[in-house]
């Protein structure tokens, strides 16, 4: 059993609640610029702490109005945008607790949430959402509003709130306190009904003030500039809603993006021009693979591959020189890297904004040679490690010495140990309360102090954590052998044509893998080569591409013994999609959902012995 502690910082002791930050500011700073908004022709807009707290105090009054009360709990159902942030910090002015709901959530899951946390009200984006929950409501009988942001419920909250002092809505703020609970976040669940995971106001103000205090130098792209950053994430995602809470306390200027797609945000982040951006690997994959079709096509793709392995090297000599096992970049290596510089590296960031320095990276595991091009190339990724049940971040590698291919030390005020058996647990000041209406399973999660993870990972000497699978997720073939499938799925996925990979094999004799591809790279490939655009069907019979994702798969058993190795695989004509329950609106495969969607597809994998 190994453990690591990292000591709470003594400038981070929240008091009062989140929203009391926005009046602060608002009346220190009244011009400081807080938010950027995007209006309808495109162009972002500033908003100031004042209007900020103008706008945020005149909601709070309208949801008074309108009889939301201390206590109470509202749902949000929509995506990420500047509305939801106001809601927010609406509803915690007046003790109201909120709880996010994913617009892409089934109608099942829609009114699980709704019931199990006896919403008395719910804001949706537009009609579809409406709709939805519309058509559950004879079921939620604590449900009395439904209001639709695109059918103008601001303004009618605006409206309705002038009946209410500005006296009456502060004197609710100033009743919530650290331990008053802020909001209530289901778990997307890979098995199961979601669970809400019950976190309070003093959990995400430590979280988030720890981790301003602690890295605010990589919020910066010069000293002295204002740290601003594009959110893109989920808002009903803890990751997401992180950002939003730490940029509103921090004095970040915030900016919000729907889209969680290159293309979408490429253009936006070219006009807002962050300093930072957090994101999940997904994105900077993304952003890569986009980058190297637009070089291939150019016919520069042999030049973009030297420039990679030269931000790489560079990287890795920066990184040893931080650890004392190296000298730093050599003069040649120097010069080399500012030949790319000029060529490459400073077009991906000028595509990127041009004031884009540092990226903070979580959700899932990034590849170590993916965050060494990015910081080789002038933008530095920080990757961590959280759950939504320690209100996010567990771990983030410091930007002094960063450790790429980890998930980083623990943040200061928390304490990680491995197990015995190889689970991590986690002890500190920004746990959960528990899950809402479930003591056993709070039970089972919570014990002695310890958050159970149910994720697998080491510590090494120096208190880095590497996360190595789900300890649910174990394969355990008929011959008896236990297998992780994270780490097979997740170098195949390291191919440009693979969008997922799902290793399958339990009570089977041997591991297999269903194999999905990534559109967009997929129609390069055959763009390069030549070929005809094909038809589902023959594209995942095509004998070419079939070699390509063999040599995915022979690259991935590398890492493994013969008898954890991937024997067999089924290319797939579609993607896993969270639409069809596939994967979680975090990217995580529902192992069940799909065995059962694709049974015959593993069926044909285990008919003959490969």
């Amino acid at each position: 059993m190994r453990e690591f502690s990292a000591s709470s910082l003594e400038s981070v002791r929240p008091v009062g609640g989140l929203a009391d930050a926005v009046f602060d500011r608002a009346a220190e700073e009244p011009g400081a610029i807080a938010l950027g908004w995007k209006d309808e022709n495109g162009q972002w807009l500033d908003v100031t702490a004042a209007e900020f707290g103008i706008e945020v105090l005149a909601v709070a009054k309208g949801l008074l109005a309108k009889g939301v009360r201390f206590g109470e709990r509202v749902a949000i159902m929509c995506r990420t945008r500047y509305e939801w942030t106001v809601f927010d910090f609406a509803c915690w002015t007046i003790g109201v607790q909120v709880v996010p709901i994913y617009p892409t959530a089934s109608a099942e899951q829609i009114t699980w949430i709704l019931h199990d946390s006896q919403a008395t009200a719910v804001v949706v984006e537009n009609e579809i959402n409406a709709m939805t929950v519309a058509r559950t409501m004879s079921r939620l009988p604590h449900l009395r509003h439904l209001w639709q942001l695109d059918a103008g419920v601001l303004p009618e909250l605006l409206d309705a709130g002038t009946s209410i002092d500005d006296a009456t809505a502060h004197r609710q703020r100033q009743a919530v306190v650290p331990n008053t609970v802020a909001t209530i976040i289901y778990t997307s669940g890979t098995t199961g009904p979601p669970k809400g995971c019950v976190i309070t106001h003093g959990s995400l103000m430590h979280q988030t003030d720890t981790v301003v205090s602690r890295w605010d130098p990589v919020f910066h792209s010069r000293k002295n500039d204002q740290a601003s950053t594009l959110l893109f994430l989920p808002l009903a995602h803890v990751f997401g809603r992180m950002v939003q809470v730490a940029a509103i306390r921090g004095g970040v200027r915030l900016g919000h993006q729907p889209e969680l797609t290159a293309s979408a945000l490429l253009p936006d982040l070219a006009t807002f021009k962050p300093t930072f951006i957090v994101s999940v690997p997904y994105i900077f994959e993304r952003i890569f693979n986009s980058s190297r079709r637009t070089a291939e096509k150019a016919g520069k793709g042999e030049a973009f591959d030297r420039a990679v392995s030269v931000a790489v090297e560079y990287a890795e000599a920066v990184e040893a020189r931080a650890w004392g096992t190296g000298p730093g970049p050599s003069a040649r290596l120097r010069l080399r890297h500012q030949f790319w510089d000029r060529l490459v590296y400073a077009k991906l960031r000028a595509a990127m904004g041009g004031q884009l320095r540092h990226a903070l990276s979580g959700g899932s595991a990034m590849k170590r040679s993916l965050g060494l091009f990015f910081a080789g190339a002038g933008i530095s990724v920080y990757e961590g490690y959280g759950l939504t049940e320690s209100a996010a971040s567990v771990t983030i590698n410091p930007p002094e010495r960063t450790r790429y291919g980890t998930v980083g030390q623990p943040i200061p005020g928390t304490t990680v140990r491995i197990a015995d058996d190889g689970e991590v647990l986690v002890s500190g000041h920004t746990l959960f309360k528990g899950y809402l209406n479930d003591e056993e399973a709070s039970r089972q999660t919570l014990r002695g102090g310890w958050l159970y993870t149910g994720d697998l990972g080491s510590l090494d000497e120096d208190g880095y954590l590497t996360i190595t699978g789900r300890k649910k997720e174990i394969i355990v073939t008929s011959g008896g052998k236990s297998v992780s499938p994270l780490l097979l799925e997740e170098r195949v996925q390291d191919h440009l044509l693979v969008a997922q990979c799902a290793v399958v094999g339990d009570d089977r004799p041997y591991i297999a893998a269903l194999v999905t591809l990534d559109p967009e790279s997929v129609k390069h490939w055959l763009s390069m080569r030549g070929k005809p655009s094909l038809t589902a069907a023959e594209l995942v019979a095509d004998a070419d591409l079939t070699a390509e994702i063999r040599r995915a798969v022979m690259a991935a058993n590398t890492l493994v013994s013969q008898a954890e190795s991937i024997r067999t695989f089924r290319v797939l004509a579609r993607p896993f999609t969270v639409e069809e329950g596939h994967i979680t609106p975090s990217l995580k495969l529902r192992r069940n959902a799909i065995a059962e969607a694709y049974a015959e597809d593993i069926e044909a994998l285990y008919d003959k012995r490969p």
